[in-house]
């Protein structure tokens, strides 16, 4: 994101740069295509958790959509259940990813129960990603389960919101939770914007508004210097929920 919108970026201090591979977390086609443009280099994301040694998918550029995470790499299965019945779902349905291959970890040391929860039957490893395939049978992360919004009855994912956020030209970065307001979970945006940015919560509302169906919508937005972040990229979600 910040090779992307920081307007202190050097574009010339890039000139040697051929490959950039994202992970960490979803990366937005529209933010990808941005940092190819200006940068004059190409982008590819792959997909993975430590407990997977950590590697489970990659993209091939010219040959993955911008937005997925490639395919898994060599003896390495994948398939999507329903989170709560672990019942396998349809390729191009969303649900958690689970993963098999040799670099599936054997198990947590001395925690049972965390293996008993995470390692399940046939040697399945869950990940807690929600994802689907695309046509071309790439995979999509769409987020973490546990951070995905419920808003009466329909899930919004926190990174979906923050792609279409991360479009607007005033927008610098943004973090998107859920909170409880009146009984209901809804999705809060905080952004930092542009230096030269003159914007109101309302009009971010709005802008949003036109962009995604009526659930999805963005319901309360906050302005903050930074949005907090852990050493890899990922924005720390439970900071933000700590924020009045």
């Amino acid at each position: 994101v910040m090779l992307a919108k920081e307007p202190s970026i050097r574009v010339e201090g890039f000139s040697s740069l051929e490959l950039v591979m994202c992970g960490a977390a979803p990366l937005s086609e529209a933010t990808l295509s941005e940092v190819e443009k200006r940068l004059d280099t190409r982008v590819i994301q792959g997909w993975g958790m430590t407990e997977a040694s950590p590697l489970v998918t990659s993209c091939k550029h010219g040959v993955s959509a911008g937005a997925s995470v490639g395919m898994p790499i060599p003896n390495t299965e994948l398939r999507l259940v329903d989170a709560d019945t672990l019942a396998d779902v349809a390729p191009t349905e969303r649900g958690e990813v689970l993963v098999r291959g040799p670099q599936v970890m054997k198990g947590y040391i001395n925690n049972p129960k965390a293996n008993a929860e995470t390692l399940i039957d046939g040697g399945w490893l869950r990940t807690g990603d929600i994802a689907y395939f695309n046509e071309q049978m790439d995979l999509i992360i769409v987020d973490r389960a546990k951070e995905v919004i419920k808003y009466k009855g329909y899930q919004v994912a926190p990174a979906e919101l923050e792609a279409v956020l991360l479009t607007h030209p005033g927008i610098k970065d943004v973090g998107v939770v859920g909170v409880e307001r009146d009984g209901l979970e809804i999705p809060r945006a905080f952004v930092i914007k542009q230096a030269d940015a003159e914007l109101t919560a309302e009009e971010i509302m709005d802008w949003v508004a036109e962009r995604v169906t009526p659930y999805k919508k963005v319901r309360a937005v906050d302005f903050i210097d930074e949005i907090p972040k852990n050493p890899s990229g990922k924005i720390l979600r439970r900071a933000l929920r700590e924020i009045d």
